[in-house]
């Protein structure tokens, strides 16, 4: 996506963001605009831990049968599954950003990547079950969800207006959606150009960013899967190329992505000079690649709205590349157009349920007696 789409499309975006609260407000009036205000914004900024640790248990020689208070929590052991990772840390400093309206919160940290040397910010969501007693033991798939345009100095993502956590939650409800951590990292160190998720010789090393380092974080912070099988990507346009290109890059770490808006193969203008690296970040050649190895099987659903171009190009790599271990489905939202809204909802009308079905869910333990 060059810079003039991008910048139209931020344009866009202020606009209908602009529009939604001048129609909020319309319609709750000045007290009841101001009122949802401060109930989305409570908390915020307070710190946030994710993940409820077990209380000691209470001993008779403590006041009231009440743990002596240098007792400290014992962290719950991972079940029986060899492939449930407990949290590595050191634990992030979380602040919330949002609260929602079944009381989870989005949270912001700041990560310093081991492994790219790139610092950045990355905002969370974990869903309500995951403090659930009965999946203390189980670890959780995670859903890293990336933005379009240049995704900096924000992720659109964690703005509650998207409706993507919802989306989630609902879906768990309905059954149709797993249980995901969602975490939103930036997408590039700047605003000054886009780098395609990517180690482009003499920049900062985005594509080890996304890869290795924002992974490395949910792992210090969550309970995951060891195994690919809880690990995928979302984003939209640049975004869904960056998504899709890391899976089909290390489909031993990753084995989905639901990547929106018709972008396929890198176009940063700082690629120039660069030719085999920028090669080594195509999707189209990394498909083939994976072809031509027979494996391992990834799992790439295509949205694009009925109202924006780029249906071709989904369809042309399907075509091409859409064979053996390269597992693709175009989705169609009716009269959905290049924004994150009409991509949740695309999501929410099936392709939650088509991620959920091929990554893994908690394990919920067994009732006592």
């Amino acid at each position: 996506m060059d810079q003039y789409q991008y910048r139209q499309r931020k344009r866009s975006r202020r606009a209908i963001a602009t529009a939604v609260a001048v129609a909020l407000a319309l319609v709750l009036g000045v007290g009841g605009f101001t009122a949802w205000k401060l109930d989305w914004f409570s908390g915020n900024g307070d710190a946030v831990s994710f993940g409820k640790e077990p209380s000691p248990a209470p001993t008779p020689d403590a006041p009231g049968g009440a743990a002596p208070s240098p007792a400290a929590p014992t962290p719950a052991k991972p079940s029986g599954d060899p492939d449930v990772a407990l949290p590595t840390g050191p634990k992030s400093d979380f602040k919330q950003t949002a609260r929602l309206d079944d009381g989870t919160v989005i949270a912001k940290a700041r990560l310093a990547g081991a492994k790219s040397g790139f610092e950045g910010d990355v905002w969370v969501w974990a869903p309500k079950e995951y403090d659930d007693p009965k999946y203390a033991k189980s670890a959780f798939p995670v859903l890293i969800a990336l933005p379009g345009g240049n995704g900096f100095p924000t992720n659109y993502w964690a703005d509650r207006s998207l409706g993507l956590q919802k989306a989630v939650s609902e879906g768990v409800q309905a059954g149709t959606s797993l249980p995901f951590i969602l975490v939103m990292p930036v997408l590039n160190p700047d605003n000054k150009y886009y780098y395609d998720g990517s180690d482009i010789p003499g920049q900062p090393k985005m594509g080890t960013w996304i890869a290795e380092d924002v992974p490395d974080f949910a792992r210090a912070n969550f309970r995951t899967y060891k195994s690919r099988d809880g690990w995928a990507f979302m984003g939209s346009s640049s975004g869904a190329f960056v998504g899709m290109k890391t899976v089909l890059q290390y489909p031993e770490r990753f084995k989905a992505v639901i990547a929106s808006g018709g972008e396929i193969v890198p176009d940063s203008p700082l690629w120039k000079g660069h030719q085999a690296e920028m090669d080594a970040n195509n999707p189209e050649k990394l498909a083939q690649k994976l072809i031509d190895r027979n494996g391992p099987e990834v799992y790439v659903n295509f949205q694009i709205g009925t109202k924006e171009s780029g249906r071709q190009r989904m369809t042309a790599f399907q075509q091409q590349f859409g064979k053996g271990p390269v597992k693709t489905t175009i989705r169609d939202i009716q009269n959905g157009e290049h924004n994150g809204w009409h991509y949740v909802r695309g999501m929410k009308e099936g392709s939650l349920e088509w991620i959920s079905k091929v990554l893994k869910g908690p394990q919920a333990e067994p009732a006592a007696g």
